[in-house]
């Protein structure tokens, strides 16, 4: 026992050290509560604008000869002027008839073969090389990436136009499933992107901060790509929104904007695609958490400290070009940044203002960065080393002295051990003691995995009823059914985490087979 004795003694300096991590780790996550609250009740409203500006649509595909018609048709379909609208496809490592069937339908279509160049940032890099080449990247004020199984609704683009016309540089839109109820794994994907919707992207919009890009369905304004598309990780959408951040853009959300896709159906498909996803976001952490911690430490300073050098040296050379005399340049009102000198008009921009922009780009920031940061890791590395292991070994050397078998500070627990079995147990030091310590401690893990799973599916059955009218109709037994299966989309999170940890991650294309067309699930 002296072994069990020498780690026992590191137990409770070890649970009071767990404590003040996960307190410190709330920092990453207590704000949320307030989103969800504002998600619940507000979203960002866009006012129509018949202001049209002049849009790529860039759809990247990988052997979509079954859905790729289907998207380009619903984007000809379009209520928003055609002459505005330039459809590019990247037929990126094809084995079969994509390319053609996209030039078919009117597409402008770029081949790209390397097979070490699989993921579908590389084909979209690919692409912008090639728009840079022929048409220049300035030549479309915006870029809409698509991916080959969307299918659009009439008004789509109408509506991102409403948005980006406002001043927005970047924005996503509703994403909507045209394979909800094909089966469980299908609908769990489907809930989870409502649930982005409603507790993530309406918020975040409202308060004029930085959503999350998922994957497709999204705009931005052609500076953002002036340089090029330099994100070619397994999860390119997570780099993009980061480095957005990072540079001070608002990612904006418009709820009238629908696009539907297809979800995975297969368990396989899936749980190989989680542990990309997984992997993918642990890559962005690592590659793009300083330039957000970066951000949030210095904020907008430097671009504020490069407009006042832009200014200064307006100041030198444009009043002598209009007859202002150093004398009389003094005179001119200053603000913090821009001013309106000799008849030039600047931009105004009060000191509050700025202000408040350096605390939105800063909690931007910030916002983003707790997104990326895995402390589902560090959490389930507490949980075994302190939680169960080091536990263990102190109930081994102390024994067990009156311990509810449901124990635990959760609801769950709380009402089994109040209504149902309130049993405790009592045993003397030893190994028995150890060893039902170990056992009762994955026993109380369970009980709080389950009610947290439990609260997950009334979240569920809320998004059924609040998004009743845009999405499928579906029998009533199957809606319960998802909001229970659903559970297992944050499951599959929580061990995809811990597998990308440790095994080498290839991109592999998701095969598409639904022949929807827009006019099939679209008023």
């Amino acid at each position: 026992m002296n072994i069990v004795n020498f780690l026992a003694d590191f137990y409770l300096p070890a649970k009071s050290l767990s404590k003040m991590i996960i307190a410190a780790l709330a920092i990453f996550y207590i704000h949320k509560q307030a989103y969800i609250l504002i998600g619940l009740f507000f979203t960002r409203k866009f006012k129509h604008t018949n202001n049209y500006h002049k849009y790529a649509i860039l759809i990247p595909a990988r052997n979509e000869e079954i859905v790729i018609g289907n998207l380009i048709d619903s984007i000809s379909k379009q209520d928003y002027p055609k002459e505005y609208l330039t459809i590019f496809v990247v037929a990126d490592n094809c084995t079969d008839n994509t390319a053609k069937i996209a030039r078919e339908k009117g597409a402008i279509v770029y081949e790209h073969n390397n097979p070490d160049e699989r993921t579908k940032g590389y084909g979209l890099r690919y692409l912008f090389n090639e728009i840079e080449r022929d048409y220049g990247i300035k030549s479309f004020e915006g870029y809409f990436i698509f991916d080959a199984d969307n299918l659009l609704k009439k008004d789509y683009i109408s509506r991102m136009n409403d948005t980006f016309d406002s001043g927005v540089k970047v924005v996503t839109s509703y994403r909507n499933t045209k394979n909800f109820d094909e089966n469980w794994v299908a609908s769990s994907y489907a809930l989870h992107w409502l649930h982005s919707i409603r507790f993530r992207h309406r918020a975040r919009s409202v308060l004029r901060l930085a959503t999350n890009i998922q994957g497709t369905g999204f705009l931005f304004a052609n500076e953002l790509v002036e340089n090029g598309w330099p994100y070619v990780s397994l999860t390119e959408d997570r780099a993009f929104t980061a480095d957005a951040v990072a540079k001070g853009y608002q990612i904006s959300y418009n709820d009238e904007a629908m696009f539907y896709d297809e979800q995975p159906t297969s368990i396989r498909i899936s749980i190989r695609q989680r542990i990309r996803w997984s992997k993918g976001h642990l890559q962005a952490f690592v590659q793009t958490g300083p330039l957000l911690v970066y951000k949030i430490i210095v904020g907008n300073i430097p671009m504020q400290i490069k407009l006042w050098k832009e200014e200064r040296q307006r100041r030198k050379i444009e009043p002598k070009l209009i007859g202002v005399n150093d004398n009389e340049e003094d005179n001119i009102p200053k603000t913090c940044l821009q001013s309106d000198i000799a008849g030039v008009s600047y931009k105004k921009i009060p000191w509050y203002s700025v202000i408040i922009e350096e605390i939105r780009v800063r909690w931007a920031a910030f916002d983003t960065l707790a997104q990326l940061f895995p402390q589902v890791i560090i959490k389930a590395f507490l949980w075994i080393f302190i939680s169960l292991i080091l536990y263990s070994f102190y109930r081994g050397a102390n024994g067990l002295d009156n311990i509810f078998v449901f124990s635990g500070g959760n609801w769950l627990a709380k009402f089994i051990r109040d209504n149902i079995f309130g049993v405790k147990v009592s045993i003397g030091p030893g190994f028995k003691a150890m060893w039902v310590a170990f056992v009762l401690t994955i026993l109380w893990r369970i009980i709080m995995r389950i009610s947290l799973d439990l609260e997950t599916a009334l979240a569920g059955a809320y998004l059924f009823i609040v998004e009743r009218k845009r999405i499928k109709k579906i029998p009533l037994i199957k809606k319960i059914l998802y909001c229970f299966t659903w559970t297992t989309f944050d499951i599959m999170y929580r061990y995809s985490m811990y597998m990308a940890l440790f095994m080498k991650v290839e991109w592999k294309v998701i095969p598409h087979t639904s022949n929807i067309k827009i006019e099939d699930i679209s008023d």
